[in-house]
């Protein structure tokens, strides 16, 4: 059984020490190992990014800018190859794990354009002979710590424009489907990275700890449950370091009595099922505005989830696979039994789902809940599964008190024809990323990404114009040349 290792100075390493089994979750079998680095193993990854870093952050944009162009030919020639690990690893069919790394590669184009990006303002005679401008100038050794659930494109949100910014990284990638990452920052060496600019170490909480307190590291991302980003904000925050810590999420759906409900239905299946609803924007409650939009809804969803297909990587013809573990599983399933102990009506039971050849695979098929109500703990709860809940209201308004009451804010959509009614909610929604019949309102590469509330802790968003303010820091500079003959006497008031 083969170890995967850490990428430290450009070269793999295993410690040997302490290892934790990495599943294939289609299969239920233990396929490889991932070594977890000790307290040590994670100061040298950093010491080897604060000794890469005075080279680096003087190294002209342009040239940071071509390490990147390089990658992302790299990263699109070899994009099968990434598929195929985190197919493996996390379980997402292979057209599913196409497009995340598609969103991935967008950030590194957008990183392509760092010149311009980082390029500052100029004043010219603020005062007579004075010129000011200001200059953005990488913070360090930068951190990033990401989730099971986009092996490769949350990394890509995060490391891509904090190097073409100047700073060096420390990676801290999931330890249950690390493959997929490793390859991708191999990929990145290939692309003629110098060593020690990009470094990624394998663990559990010591690694996690090794950053958050190590005092050479400057600023934190993460991407996770709620619970974890909160410990990670204020804990980086305590040592003194930039974060931003995306947490969970809650993701209602309205559909209102006018909306066009063929494509509500379509659009709220791979919303709600697409990679096993293991999305922090996946659509997990559809908020159906009076009892006939809610009757339609429901026998509708009901007659096309017949025909959805979960099953392993393998085969391209499955809509998802299983989801991360065998613990997962039953966390998921114990949702959907606590909803129906509560009065909720299962209408499309995907607890007990059957997969030929696949029997020990950690699976949950597609599930529709009905007359769920904001008192359940399935309805409180981040599920992560494959599990769409149906809620009952008789107005917009009430539909919006919903969302609004709700204490997370990551994302939401609307299903209407009315566009007033569309600008209305998109005004008035207290949630951080808004679709108007768009059910995965994910911006794009050169908008960014987060959204409020619970769901996000700091003040800048993931990737986009955000990214580059987030590693970088501001310096304005301030100079005058005095003139042969001509000098100030001295001033005690405050300049102007």
């Amino acid at each position: 059984m083969s170890t995967i290792g850490h990428l430290i100075n450009g070269e793999v390493v295993v410690e040997g020490h302490r290892c934790q089994d990495v599943f294939n979750p289609a299969t239920g079998v233990a396929e490889k190992k991932v070594d977890l680095a000790s307290k040590s193993l994670v100061e040298q990854a950093i010491a080897s990014a604060a000794a890469a870093f005075p080279e680096w952050r003087n190294t002209p944009p342009i040239k940071r800018a071509r390490v990147m162009f390089k990658f992302k030919e790299l990263l699109e020639a070899n994009a099968e190859k990434v598929c195929q690990l985190i197919g493996e690893e996390h379980g997402k069919i292979s057209h599913d794990a196409m497009g995340e790394l598609q969103r991935g590669i967008e950030n590194v184009e957008y990183a392509c354009g760092v010149p311009e990006l980082l390029k500052g303002e100029h004043s010219r005679n603020v005062g007579p002979g004075i010129d000011s401008w200001s200059e953005f100038q990488p913070l360090g050794v930068v951190a990033g710590i990401t989730p099971f659930n986009f092996p490769a494109m949350v990394p890509l949100w995060m490391f891509p424009m904090a190097i073409a910014c100047g700073n060096t990284f420390v990676l801290k990638p999931s330890e249950r489907d690390p493959s997929s990452t490793m390859y991708i920052a191999q990929l990145l060496k290939e692309a003629g990275l110098p060593d020690g600019v990009m470094n990624v170490v394998n663990g559990d909480k010591e690694a996690v700890d090794t950053l958050l307190t190590n005092p050479q590291v400057k600023a934190v991302s993460f991407v996770g449950s709620t619970p974890i980003a909160e410990y990670i904000y204020s804990t980086a925050n305590a040592n003194g370091k930039r974060c931003q810590a995306l947490g969970g999420a809650k993701n209602h759906a309205i559909v209102m009595p006018d909306a066009d409900m063929d494509n509500a239905v379509n659009q709220l299946l791979g919303a709600a099922f697409g990679s096993s609803g293991e999305r922090c924007m996946a659509l997990s409650v559809a908020v159906a505005v009076g009892d006939a939009a809610a009757d339609t809804l429901v026998s509708r969803m009901r007659e096309a989830m017949q025909s959805l297909k979960v099953g392993a990587c393998s085969n391209s013809d499955n809509d998802f696979g299983p989801v991360i573990t065998r613990q997962h599983q039953q966390k998921v399933t114990g949702y959907i039994d606590s909803a129906e102990q509560d009065g909720a009506s299962i209408v499309v039971d995907g607890r007990d789902p059957q997969v030929a050849g696949y029997e020990q695979g950690f699976f949950v098929g597609a599930t529709l809940i009905d007359g769920v109500t904001p008192q359940m703990q399935s309805y409180k709860e981040e599920i992560f599964g494959p599990v769409l809940q149906v809620v009952r209201v008789n107005t917009m308004d009430e539909a919006m008190q919903l969302i609004n009451d709700h204490e997370y804010g990551n994302g939401t959509c609307i299903f209407t024809r009315d566009g007033e009614a569309a600008r209305y909610f998109s005004d008035n929604i207290q949630v951080g990323m808004v679709g108007i019949n768009v059910p995965l309102p994910v911006p794009v590469a050169y908008h960014s990404f987060g959204g409020w509330k619970r769901s996000l802790f700091g003040d800048l968003h993931a990737y986009g114009p955000d990214a580059v303010r987030f590693y970088t820091k501001r310096k304005t500079i301030t100079q005058r040349w005095p003139s042969a003959g001509v000098r100030e006497g001295v001033l005690f008031s405050m300049p102007t």
